[in-house]
């Protein structure tokens, strides 16, 4: 055996050495099945009956596949018509950074908790919301009285001036970066640089005012597994991103990496000349810089790299940890219960008494969260989430590439029309990590949105997808041959050098 040989062999017994030696967490969800059970959890898919409860027979096999993680009982869970998505994944091993089973999230809140009523009444506000402009939000009266519930809810989490909601920092994310400047981040709104390509951001639009799921019958249908047709995208009146229903249509056809690949393109365009992390060994360097380690395609390729690893690590907590459902779920128990088709008493009356959802009862005629898909959420769990996962894993690593303290030069928003950008004349200094941080906020709460997840599987799970990207660039520094190191801003605020 060749010299070379045995020291590679060395360095992945050293990797496999550190994850052993990683304490192991213990993973606890919030009891819910217990004490709520075929009421609380994700059942769509499966068998339900006239009031939308899961069919006990078929969640119990569900339950079954879950406890033996054999392949052929996960073949007999007896799905209707479409299928459950990929629940094995989270036990797929992983040959770079943490092992997927362990990293953890704490439990969701409970449907009997006014932290899930202050999630789901962001929801409502959200939907009523959908087709005003964040560049209006400032002015808008709608806007201002959701603002003003939701500073009066104490368990909501968003975030707050003084102790206030403002119409400005609406649906917004939980970093500082996130409450400075236009709602969208500029790596939404900047052309492209793809090889000689510029690629302006003019997505694809939606019908405004167009809404799903607003009827017990087609939810009940939809909660059974029910194929629907297709949204249907107008690809001739194109536009940059201007409302919520904008960006929940970004999120319903992304691929899941793509905005943080598109944000890597953007950040390596020699004409910015934007700086890198001053622990990369080709900063210092007098006679070399970096290409296949420490340089742009190995950025490319770890930003999309971390993709995959997050999601084995989501889905495990989504299929074997928590089960939450879905906030569409969630919209039908309590429209069951003020309808009186079921006594769900357990419901928190934050959410039961709220002015969101007297609108959307004057609006729709029902008390179920409109969905802006016509097939709701995706047929998995909702907590945590797989775009804010994949969010905080790639944000993580472009983070840590570049200087965060960067400035971001001369900040954009959409013109009214959507077909332009003009110069943002706000005070506010936007930097490259906040811009980054931001970027991973509106992709992660567009699914929220949408309808189809809650603030905390955005504010966990960015987290986690943190966690995931320092272990792959753990990794990835201790196997290289420069003596490097990356330096980034968490989530919560905090340094950190690896």
């Amino acid at each position: 055996m060749s010299d070379r040989c045995t020291r590679a062999r060395e360095s992945r017994l050293v990797a496999a050495d550190v994850l052993s030696r990683q304490p192991w967490p213990e993973h606890v969800n919030n009891g819910e099945e217990g004490d709520y059970p075929f009421v609380a959890n994700f059942s769509k898919g499966l068998a339900h009956d006239d009031a939308g409860e899961v069919v006990p027979s078929a969640y119990n096999a569900l339950l079954r596949a879950i406890s033996t993680q054999r392949a052929e009982d996960f073949e007999r869970i007896p799905v209707t018509r479409r299928k459950l998505v990929d629940p094995q994944a989270g036990l797929a091993f992983d040959l770079e950074g943490p092992d997927p089973q362990s990293l953890r999230i704490p439990p969701a809140p409970r449907i009997d908790h006014p932290r899930n009523s202050a999630e789901m009444v962001e929801l409502y506000w959200m939907a009523l919301l959908r087709d005003v402009p964040f560049t209006e939000f400032d002015n808008n009266p709608l806007a201002k009285q959701a603002a003003a519930e939701l500073t009066k809810v104490p368990e909501y989490r968003g975030p707050r001036q003084n102790g206030v909601v403002t119409p400005g920092l609406l649906f917004r994310g939980e970093s500082r970066g996130d409450a400075r400047g236009p709602y969208l981040s500029q790596f939404l709104l900047r052309d492209i640089p793809y090889g000689v390509l510029r690629v302006p951001q003019l997505t694809d639009t939606v019908k405004p005012g167009e809404d799903f799921l607003t009827s017990f019958a087609g939810w009940l249908e939809v909660q059974r597994g029910r194929e629907v047709k297709p949204i249907v995208r107008n690809q001739k009146n194109r536009r940059y991103l201007q409302t919520p229903r904008d960006v929940a249509n970004y999120v319903h056809f992304d691929a899941l990496y793509e905005a943080y690949l598109n944000a890597a393109l953007i950040l390596l365009d020699p004409g910015l000349a934007v700086p890198l992390d001053n622990g990369n060994p080709y900063v210092h360097s007098a006679n070399q810089e970096g290409f296949g380690t420490y340089g742009g395609p190995h950025l490319l390729s770890l930003v999309t790299e971390v993709a995959t690893r997050a999601l084995k690590a989501v889905w495990f907590q989504k299929w074997f940890v928590h089960r939450r459902l879905r906030p569409e779920a969630f919209g039908g128990r309590i429209h069951a219960h003020l309808s009186g088709i079921r006594d769900y008493g357990m419901i928190d009356r934050g959410v039961l008494d709220s002015e969101a959802l007297k609108r959307i009862n004057e609006k729709f005629g029902t008390f179920l969260l409109p969905q802006a898909f016509p097939e709701g959420s995706p047929v998995h769990p909702s907590y945590g989430a797989g775009h804010a996962t994949v969010a905080g894993a790639c944000v993580t690593v472009l983070k840590a590439w570049f200087d965060e303290s960067w400035p971001v030069p001369d900040p954009v928003v959409p013109n009214p029309a959507g077909t332009g950008l003009v110069p943002f004349t706000g005070k506010d200094r936007l930097t490259l990590g906040g811009e980054l941080d931001k970027l991973a906020a509106n992709i992660a709460t567009g699914r929220n949105m949408a309808g189809v997840h809650w603030r905390s599987d955005y504010s966990e799970s960015v987290r986690l997808g943190e966690a995931v990207a320092i272990g792959v660039l753990r990794d990835q520094v201790g196997v290289g041959h420069e003596d490097a190191s990356f330096g980034l801003t968490r989530f919560d605020g905090s340094r950190m050098t690896i």
